[in-house]
């Protein structure tokens, strides 16, 4: 009889060291698949432009991290970081990034990669804009003669085009020729589309979605300096935010500065053989 409890109690315990074990390992598994795992708050043409599902695979294979890409304007994906809600940023508003840094919300800000804005409009150019050299000079044509279709997401490109608006002494806002949509790249391109009319969109998102979205667009203006579209990589500081996942997200931003991660950007092109991003991080 004591040797059958004795055997029972020795079983219980078996039992119960067991469960213990096992709960560790699952609960050690859910912390590491975590720790694995960083968000990072980007912007819609480096998620349209299929940046992204083109060279994250190389990074989750290279280190083990996932990257959750959350894609939104910058201005929204920059206060995703500063509310601490993101643990790196890639954006293409260097001013904002500059300012975001020196508030303290981010730390270890790069350039990476770099492309160009460019106006696109229908292909009978109302406007009369082909062969024109000063986007600000466009811009006074566009307001004047056809519609604009802007962001008025706040976002990099948002931004770029106020700022034109600024310059070319035009307040667009109320205006019956210009429409505000709080759309992504890729969606602002179709609506344009649809209302035969103008916008301004980075050139790898225009590359990577005209032919799929067969817009009956044209590039009427490119070239021109003001036009420049520097994108960078920041990471959320954890002085700020304990929660942040600043040892991935720095792997993260340095993989992408590294040669690997630069070649990996100078190999992304459509399917002309166009490249959509120009690296030049240092």
């Amino acid at each position: 009889m004591r040797e059958g409890l004795s055997m029972i109690k020795k079983s219980a315990v078996l039992s119960a060291m067991a469960a213990f074990v096992l709960s560790v390992i699952v609960g050690t598994g859910s912390i590491s698949s975590a720790a694995s795992e960083i968000i990072c708050s980007s912007t819609t043409s480096t998620e349209n432009s299929g940046l992204f599902g083109y060279i994250l695979p190389m990074f989750e294979k290279k280190t083990g991290i996932k990257v959750k890409v959350v894609a939104r304007g910058t201005g929204a994906a920059i206060e995703m970081g500063k509310r601490g809600d993101a643990d790196v940023a890639f954006v293409h508003a260097k001013e904002q990034e500059l300012k975001a840094v020196e508030e303290g919300y981010f730390i270890d800000r790069h350039d990476v990669m770099y492309n160009d804005f460019v106006i696109i409009g229908p292909t009978d150019d109302p406007a009369k804009i082909t062969g024109m050299k000063s986007t600000v000079e466009a811009f006074k044509k566009i307001s004047a003669a056809s519609t604009f279709i802007s962001r008025g997401d706040n976002s990099g490109t948002n931004t770029k085009e106020l700022s034109i608006w600024q310059k070319a002494g035009i307040v667009p806002k109320g205006q019956k020729w210009y429409l505000e949509v709080g759309q992504g790249m890729e969606k602002t391109q179709r609506i344009a589309d649809e209302k035969h009319a103008y916008t301004l969109t980075d050139r790898g998102t225009w590359l990577a979605t005209r032919d799929k979205d067969r817009l009956a667009m044209m590039i009427v203006l490119e070239g021109d300096p003001t036009l420049f579209n520097q994108y960078g990589v920041m990471a959320v500081n954890p002085a700020k935010f304990k929660q942040v996942k600043y040892k991935e997200a720095l792997e993260f931003i340095n993989w992408l500065i590294s040669k690997e991660g630069q070649q990996a950007i100078a190999s992304f092109k459509d399917k002309n053989g166009n490249p959509l991003f120009i690296p030049n991080a240092k």
